[in-house]
């Protein structure tokens, strides 16, 4: 088998994984997701008990147990360039022999959560909904390194939304479905829609500061897009790479969104900490029943 490297696996003289700083048996099975590294004891604080605490840059991580229930709660920064940090990190981390650097022959698929912050861009959506991805629809360009599988319903969706949007220049959208047993389980009762994700939070969201934007109506193409059941709900910065990584790494990831802004009615949470902490405990009870 070929073997990996010291450029492309980069290990730390410790044994730890480079970005993440982690050895192999540091993670659980099931990962949860943040992007805020400060919400990050927001998840473990509901553990029973805490095993490892690490951080590096960014991205710190803590795993516990709540009951017999074992969890690694994980910040991933801002992102899709750092959930390709992540993912990859992840991956090797259950699936790579660190000693012989070499791909292992029993391979084992991650549960992964992603709890995360977004904003509704459909009017019905009301601030403090807790909301589960059906999809992710990516405007970013990661996925244009890897290569990666489309389903026929995803493919046909895909030929939807990017007739729907090929007047925008520039823009070459991919687009993965969650997990649709976490979706079924954990995502159970949510509301649930296609999260879109932006390469960045001002202009690529449709937001107006200083420099002038390219695209000034761009919520409007969002949520005016419609194919049978399926419309564009939210938008924030991970979820697209995050399924579109995990299905190319065969990982199953599902994301879920505390809607803390209303894009149509430009309007912001005034109790934002509730409604993530609300989504925390949801996905928590889950997970562990």
């Amino acid at each position: 088998m070929q073997k990996l490297s010291e450029a492309d696996l980069i290990i730390n003289p410790d044994g730890s994984i480079y970005h993440l700083n982690l050895l192999p048996e540091d993670i659980a099975d099931t990962v949860i997701t943040v992007g805020d590294l400060d919400r990050v004891p927001e998840v473990s604080k509901h553990f029973d008990s805490i095993e490892v605490k690490k951080g590096k840059r960014e991205f710190i991580t803590h795993t516990g147990y709540i009951g017999k229930k074992r969890i690694t709660v994980l910040s991933t920064g801002i992102g899709t360039d750092n959930i390709d940090i992540v993912f990859n990190e992840l991956d090797a981390l259950v699936n790579i022999d660190f000693a012989s650097r070499t791909i292992k022959e029993k391979l084992t698929s991650l549960d992964i959560i992603r709890i995360g912050t977004s904003g509704a861009v459909q009017p019905d959506l009301p601030m403090g909904t807790i909301l589960a991805s059906s999809f992710g629809l990516g405007f970013d360009a990661l996925m244009n390194y890897y290569i990666h599988q489309v389903s026929g319903d995803e493919h046909s969706l895909l030929d939807s939304i990017k007739s729907h949007f090929s007047h925008i220049k520039g823009i070459h959208p991919y687009l993965t479905a969650a997990d649709q047993g976490l979706l079924q389980t954990i995502g159970k009762d949510m509301d649930q829609g296609i999260t879109a994700t932006a390469p960045g939070f001002y202009a690529p969201q449709g937001r107006q500061v200083r420099a002038k934007n390219a695209v000034p109506d761009f919520i409007s193409q969002l949520n005016s897009f419609k194919e049978g059941k399926h419309r564009i709900t939210n938008l924030e910065m991970e979820t697209a790479g995050i399924y579109a990584l995990a299905k190319a790494l065969g990982h199953k990831a599902l994301s879920v969104n505390a809607i803390l802004a209303s894009r149509v009615k430009f309007e912001f949470s005034s109790e934002p900490n509730k409604i993530v902490e609300k989504a925390i405990q949801m996905v928590l009870e889950r997970l562990c029943n």
